[in-house]
């Protein structure tokens, strides 16, 4: 599940701050071993709290969490989708990208200047969201000019897909994103090839000073970013970028104190990564043995088959049933015997969805 979520941001916001973060708590990982796809793709753990659970329970020989990835998106300025600055290759970066984390400043620093003259979160954010409705209108327009005259000639497709282009015409030219449109699920399918930016879930990031952690509802740039973020029904998560980098050094123990002393109970980063992981509509099932215990990503919605693909394709090719229990009467019974004994643990087939958090042994023969 190579899903992957983007790290954009004015200059001078903390987006570089941030993303040093997540390439070094990926390399402190003790169960992962660090790797850079590229320079600028960070690999992380996923935190999940029932992955310790069932390593106590089970006690293998190792543990291997999920994994998510960040790209750190070349920065932006204004005109970035007429080519200004690096505009060309951010853009092009947003394409590849599955979601949009959002990184905006919500901190004043005298020694930090803005690339604006002044910190407003709110015209920060809408300087890229114009960029990218810009860049998504130059596409509609192109296709557009490819469809209309078909619509005209009354070609039902054409009808349709004219109809379509004309909904995210208008809406991008009163300067809003394509996600706000209700489409129907056939309308979905079609805009999906369009890959328009402004399509991609986002998920801002606020961005504050070491004093704003503890309370940082107290900060009025911090309500002006939820509240805008609730009218495109977008989520929103607060970190201290700097306090994140100066914990990512940290190792188990270390970080939990250094948390504690914050009078903070999770950290800004694994907050963003459990948002962007749900962001992008993943969920985790578990494979459990004396070997080992590891934490698997998949699509919500997947059936058995298909997940036990992700292992290998193998297992998908050969796939005759999937022995399941979820976690939740796993936990509850103590053992794989006493959940079977108490009938909890299942043989589901071909048309099993996994749910979160399932315990699976993929039973399969090739």
């Amino acid at each position: 599940m190579a899903l992957t979520a983007g790290i954009v941001g004015l200059p001078n916001v903390g987006k570089s701050t941030l993303f040093n973060a997540i390439t070094q708590a990926g390399a402190e990982s003790a169960n992962y071993p660090f790797c850079t796809i590229d320079p600028n793709v960070g690999v992380v753990e996923v935190p999940d709290k029932r992955l310790s659970v069932l390593e106590e329970m089970i006690q293998p020989r190792k543990t291997v969490p999920t994994t998510f990835e960040f790209t750190d998106i070349a920065g932006i300025v204004k005109g970035a989708s007429k080519g200004e600055g690096l505009g060309n290759k951010f853009l092009s970066h947003i394409r590849q990208v599955d979601a949009i984390c959002h990184v905006v400043r919500c901190f004043q620093d005298e020694n930090i200047t803005h690339v604006s003259g002044t910190v407003d979160p709110i015209d920060d954010i809408e300087t890229i969201n114009l960029e990218l409705i810009f860049a998504d209108l130059e596409t509609v327009e192109k296709r557009i000019q490819r469809i209309e005259k078909l619509a005209k000639q009354k070609d039902k497709q054409a009808m349709v897909e004219y109809e379509v282009l004309l909904k995210l015409k208008e809406t991008f030219e009163s300067e809003k994103p394509a996600r706000i449109i209700p489409f129907t699920e056939e309308q979905q399918k079609m805009v999906k090839g369009y890959q328009l930016l402004t399509m991609k879930p986002v998920l801002y990031v606020a961005n504050v000073g070491e004093e704003d952690v503890i309370d940082p509802t107290a900060n009025e740039m911090v309500k002006a970013v939820k509240r805008f973020a609730e009218k495109e029904q977008s989520e929103v998560v607060v970190i201290c970028a700097k306090i994140e980098e100066e914990i990512a050094e940290l190792d188990g123990d270390e970080k939990i104190e250094f948390l504690q002393e914050l009078g903070i109970e999770e950290s800004g980063l694994d907050q963003m990564i459990r948002k962007s992981y749900n962001l992008l509509g993943l969920a985790t099932f578990f494979t459990a043995g004396e070997q080992e215990v590891r934490a698997w990503t998949f699509k919500a919605g997947m059936k058995a088959p298909q997940c036990a693909g992700i292992i290998h394709s193998d297992f998908e090719r050969g796939f005759i049933r999937a022995e399941t229990v979820s976690y939740t009467d796993l936990v509850s019974y103590g053992s794989m015997n006493a959940a079977k004994e108490a009938g909890k643990v299942r043989l589901e087939g071909k048309d099993y969805v996994v749910q979160d958090g399932d315990i699976i042994h993929f039973r399969f023969n090739v």
